[in-house]
C-alpha cells in the first residue's frame, strides 16, 4: 500500500513540475503580442559556414514558412536590389543596428535575421543538416521580438526492407542518390518551418490573437525530420 502511495505522490510531483515548466507563447514572446507586426522583411542570411552557396540557397527558403505563419512577407527577390544598393546584403551590419530605413522605405514592421551556423550533407548516412539561428527585430523600436535556434537534420535514408548484404548495399546506394538529389532549398524550408513552429501567428493566420496560451518551445531545438 505504501509503495502505491509513494508511486502516486511521485507521479503527482512529476505532473506538477511539468505544469510549472510549461511556458506560454505570450510569456516567451511578449513583444510579439505588444507590437503585433504585420509585415516582415527577410534579411539576407549571415553565413558562418564554409559553404558559400548556403547563403543564397537559404535566403529563398524563408518566404513561404513566414507567409504560412500569417505574415505579409516582402519577396526576397523583389527586395534584393534594394538590399544590394543599401549594402544590406551584408546583414551583419544591421543585426544590432538601426532598422528604421526598412520601415520608412518598405513599410516593414519587423526584419527577420538568420545566422547559418552549420550546413552539411552526408550522403552515406543519408541526411542534410542545417543549424540556424532566427532573430526577428522590430523596425520601430529595434527590440528583439522573437529569437530561436535550431539544428535540424532532414533524413533522406532509404530502407527497402530487403535482407542480406545485397539489400544493404542497394539501400546504401539509393540513400546516396536520394541525398544528392534532395533540394537544399527543401532542407532549409523544413528547418525554418520546424524552428518557427512556436512563433505567434500574424494577422492572416488561423490562430491570430488566439495562441497566447499555447506552449512555447525551448530557445534551442534539435530534431530529425523526414
Amino acid at each position: 500500500m505504501k509503495k502505491y502511495m509513494f508511486f502516486g505522490l511521485m507521479m503527482l510531483l512529476i505532473s506538477s513540475c511539468a505544469q510549472k515548466e510549461l511556458i506560454t507563447r505570450d510569456a516567451q514572446y511578449p513583444k510579439m503580442y505588444e507590437e503585433r507586426p504585420l509585415t516582415i522583411a527577410v534579411m539576407p542570411p549571415i553565413n558562418q559556414t564554409n559553404h558559400v552557396e548556403a547563403k543564397d540557397y537559404f535566403y529563398t527558403t524563408l518566404y513561404t514558412p513566414l507567409c504560412e505563419k500569417g505574415y505579409y512577407v516582402y519577396s526576397p527577390m523583389m527586395t534584393m536590389e534594394m538590399f544590394q544598393a543599401e549594402s544590406a546584403y551584408d546583414a551583419e551590419m544591421f543585426l544590432e543596428g538601426d532598422l528604421s530605413q526598412f520601415r520608412n522605405v518598405l513599410g516593414a514592421d519587423a526584419a527577420m535575421f538568420t545566422i547559418i551556423k552549420s550546413w552539411n550533407r552526408n550522403k552515406v548516412a543519408g541526411s542534410l543538416t542545417a543549424g540556424v539561428e532566427y532573430i526577428l527585430r522590430s523596425t520601430k523600436t529595434g527590440e528583439t521580438l522573437y529569437h530561436r535556434e535550431g539544428l535540424i537534420s532532414l533524413d533522406t535514408s532509404v530502407n527497402s526492407n530487403n535482407g542480406g548484404l545485397l539489400g544493404a548495399l542497394v539501400d546504401l546506394a539509393a540513400t546516396a542518390i536520394t541525398t544528392s538529389a534532395t533540394d537544399k532549398v527543401e532542407a532549409g524550408r523544413r528547418c525554418t518551418r520546424f524552428v518557427l513552429s512556436d512563433m505567434p501567428e500574424g494577422k492572416y493566420g488561423l490562430n491570430y490573437d488566439k495562441d497566447q496560451k499555447m506552449a512555447a518551445g525551448s530557445s534551442y531545438v534539435q530534431a530529425v525530420v523526414r
